[in-house]
């Protein structure tokens, strides 16, 4: 199957390199690396070229202007600019273990969502990691086993590799904790719930309402958890002034039965040409 890894970024290009080196050193390179930019200003566009003009990785570049956090619209728009059958959402501070890509394809199954995890790094390691480049992608057991001893990470458990199983259907209807910095989806049921809800801006919940309505559609929850980890470089929180109002808009789809999004993917799906960034409004 066509698959595309979809990054969504802002304006944090280093942390960007050493996520797509993460996807340059994949076990299964049979891929498409999309990265979704919601605004960033050029230095994140040089990183990409630079990247882009390397052999071995199909990459490419979707932008749409600074607005606000609008994670929705660029991932909705980056969907539209591919025509992959199976989609793969991550996020742009968020480096793949190198079986990442080979684990989503190889769990993948008709009727199902996967949803796995991540590791979180402190604030501390990650300037490390991001200032020596450190190749933390191709790290084993005793190099993280070091970091957790020096609290340079959260917990081990997520790096655990686990096989396909009955375990992993063992809750369909999960949708709590599911987060698109992890998350892939076949294009046909994206498609079917018409993409992310670009009524959520700010941050906070369009993951959540992606997957309550992916369950209302029949489609459900599967754990590609202990196999396709994730390892999350730190950073700020984000403004959530928006929470609360994402919050009554989820409450609200949580009563309902609903399960495709009225601003979506369907505004996109025609086709349209991505400008180049020139100066987008800084947040």
């Amino acid at each position: 199957m066509k698959l595309a890894v979809i990054v969504t970024t802002y304006n944090r290009p280093d942390a960007l390199a050493a996520v797509i080196a993460g996807y340059r050193a994949q076990s299964d390179r049979d891929f498409e690396l999309i990265v979704a930019d919601d605004g960033s200003t050029g230095d994140t566009r040089r990183v990409v070229e630079q990247q882009a003009a390397r052999r071995g990785l199909t990459l490419r570049h979707v932008w749409q202007a600074d607005q606000g956090f609008r994670a929705a619209a660029i991932r909705n728009r980056a969907v539209a600019s591919t025509q992959a059958e199976y989609l793969v959402f991550t996020d742009g501070d968020c480096v793949p273990v190198r079986g990442f890509v080979a684990a989503h394809r190889r769990l993948a199954e008709h009727g199902c969502f996967l949803a796995a995890n991540r590791v979180l790094l402190s604030e501390a390691f990650t300037r490390r990691v991001l200032a020596e480049s450190l190749p933390i992608h191709a790290w084993g057991w005793p190099q993280w086993g070091r970091a957790w001893l020096r609290r340079d990470v959260n917990r081990l458990l997520p790096l655990l590799q686990l096989p396909d199983g009955g375990f992993r259907r063992r809750a369909p209807a999960r949708w709590e904790g599911v987060k698109t910095c992890n998350l892939s989806v076949w294009r046909s049921d994206f498609e079917r719930v018409n993409g992310l809800d670009e009524a959520y801006q700010g941050w906070g919940l369009e993951d959540s309402d992606l997957v309550i309505r992916l369950l209302h559609a029949g489609v459900a929850h599967k754990s590609a958890r202990f196999a396709a980890p994730v390892f999350h470089l730190w950073h700020r929180e984000n403004d959530r002034s928006r929470l609360e109002e994402n919050q009554r808009r989820l409450d609200a789809l949580l009563r309902s039965d609903t399960a495709r999004a009225t601003l979506g993917l369907d505004q996109y799906q025609a086709g349209r040409a991505w400008a180049p960034c020139r100066s987008p409004r800084r947040r």
